[in-house]
């Protein structure tokens, strides 16, 4: 009898481990960036790309796909209706998508149909225009605004009441401003947008400062504005804040991943637990200076309650500009 318990014992601990090794090892890894290439979520994506890789957190490279509509709808459909269990995707989102579950602009799914997995970073909003542009101050480009709102296009990723065009409407009525009466093209996601922005299509451009920071080695932008509490460290010092020109408005963005809502608990667990290592390492938070993303850490339960309260503050906010009843 003894030895009958011991062999069951034995055979279910055995279980147990091989579907832990099964969790830890994902056939295909995968990051799914849910629009064109060169925005943000392509930035997120590429960043647990390369810090997971490095830290030698996964036996297999990761890929990285693209799946634009909706900023972040169609991706969020798709894996929430047909990968719902898949073990090894994971999938970009920032502050601009819980922004629009906030609206309910993800059709039927709400922030409670997936399961959040980890934040890796967060950046600013930014207001940029090109380095020939004649606005030198965020104070330039208000009153040129003031004297005829009309006659500025901004471009932004997103359709009205996303992140880049809530940026916008933040400002102009920090202004005195109808963000009603400004003129803006929405693109898919921000590598769209500085394309037309340098191409001479619009004007000034509403976006994560990450996403147009890689310009300005290049001296082809002036960012006119950072939308943080006080000026950014290290290279990015030169950017004067909204909040030091006399407007006072902040935008942090945060950038993660989540996972489908039928991910098993251990392939849950053990992504968390790479994110978390990975989190951890001196040699990730370089990669994270590198592409101007600045410390933010949160996996699991912490991360959910902090999307969870983050949807409720963007119900209230939409709901002051008229965008949900």
């Amino acid at each position: 009898m003894k030895s009958a318990f011991t062999r069951i014992a034995l055979a279910t601990a055995c279980l147990a481990f091989a579907g832990q090794l099964l969790a830890a090892d994902p056939k295909r890894p995968e990051c799914i960036a849910p629009a064109k290439p060169g925005g943000g979520f392509d930035l997120t994506c590429k960043l647990a790309q390369s810090g997971l890789k490095d830290g030698g957190l996964l036996k297999k490279p990761m890929r990285v796909t693209y799946m634009p509509g909706g900023v972040g709808a169609v991706a969020y459909n798709a894996v929430v209706a047909q990968r719902a269990d898949d073990p090894g995707t994971i999938v970009a989102f920032s502050s601009g998508s819980l922004l629009n579950l906030a609206q309910g602009k993800f059709g039927r799914y709400d922030e409670h149909a997936v399961r959040w997995l980890a934040a890796v970073g967060t950046d600013y909003g930014a207001i940029t225009v090109r380095e020939d542009s004649p606005y030198h101050s965020l104070s330039d480009l208000i009153e040129a605004l003031k004297k005829d709102p009309s006659s500025i296009v901004f471009g932004a990723g997103a359709t009205i009441g996303g992140q880049d065009w809530m940026q916008t409407a933040l400002i102009a009525r920090a202004a005195g401003i109808d963000p009603k009466n400004l003129r803006y093209v929405a693109f898919e996601g921000g590598g769209e947008t500085v394309t037309a922005m340098l191409g001479g299509h619009v004007q000034v451009t509403s976006s994560g400062l990450g996403e147009v920071t890689p310009q300005i080695a290049a001296k082809k932008i002036r960012i006119l504005a950072v939308l943080s509490d006080e000026r950014l460290p290290g290279k990015l010092a030169d950017i004067p804040t909204a909040k030091e020109q006399g407007f006072d408005i902040t935008w942090p963005v945060i950038r993660g991943f989540y996972v489908g809502p039928k991910v098993s608990d251990e392939q849950y667990h053990w992504w968390k637990q790479q994110f978390d290592t990975m989190l951890a390492s001196e040699d990730f938070a370089k990669l994270r200076e590198q592409r101007d993303l600045l410390p933010l850490s949160m996996t699991g339960d912490e991360l959910n309650a902090f999307v969870m309260k983050q949807v409720n503050e963007y119900k209230t906010l939409a709901g002051e500009f008229g965008l949900i009843q």
